[in-house]
């Protein structure tokens, strides 16, 4: 099957997920640190099917999640071993994985300063804007799902809107860490807080969510 054909779905509403994995990262550490809980991937993205289905009147059926792609800085091997990672890092990757996800890493560098280490993940956020860009271009998807709260990607959704994209934001403002950009939401067509989501259906967290391992 060509190209063309595989991602011509007729009536059916396709979708492109773009997550950020440092501000996915926040999240996830806001919520061990508050409720001892992580982000559920498979739920989470079963919840957006539903919402999309709802907001565009189509049934759930008819709502594919064709392509999601993960973004992130990684320490190198050596690094992440001498600081007990390695474990950790394999077992989301087989989340991923297991969930069809694909992963794009650059090597972290630490950045020693006055007053301790600094963590640069330099070009990724690039990275992430361009290839979201190009795939949305090649694919041409229905919806695109953004997972950050970068001010940097507010230029990507003005993109993505030229494009008559629909742009999502996703996102869960748990702490000061996982706060997102005021520019970024107001870019976007359609902004999906998960905290207020929560407040509105109290039984979504115990959906989306699991106990840490």
């Amino acid at each position: 099957m060509n190209q063309k054909n595989l991602f011509d779905m007729g009536n059916q509403l396709s979708v492109g997920i773009f997550i950020d994995g440092g501000y996915y990262a926040k999240i996830n550490e806001a919520l061990e640190r508050l409720f001892s809980k992580q982000l559920d991937i498979r739920k989470l993205f079963d919840y957006m099917r539903g919402r999309i289905s709802e907001k565009s009147g189509r049934s759930l059926e008819d709502i594919h999640i064709v392509e999601a792609h993960f973004f992130r800085g990684r320490y190198r091997a050596s690094d992440a071993k001498e600081k007990n990672l390695l474990y950790e890092e394999r077992s989301f990757e087989d989340t991923l994985i297991e969930n069809d996800i694909i992963f794009h890493y650059k090597h972290l560098r630490e950045l020693e300063k006055k007053g301790g280490v600094t963590l640069i993940e330099k070009g990724i956020d690039v990275w992430f804007a361009l290839d979201t860009y190009e795939l949305s271009m090649i694919r041409k998807f229905d919806y695109v799902i953004l997972v950050t709260g970068d001010a940097d990607h507010e230029m990507l959704a003005k993109k993505l809107n030229s494009l008559k994209i629909k742009v999502i934001l996703l996102n869960w403002r748990l702490d000061s860490q996982s706060s997102t950009s005021k520019l970024l939401k107001e870019e976007v067509g359609w902004h999906l807080d998960l905290g207020v989501e929560c407040a509105s259906d109290p039984k979504l967290f115990d959906r989306i969510c699991v106990n840490s391992k």
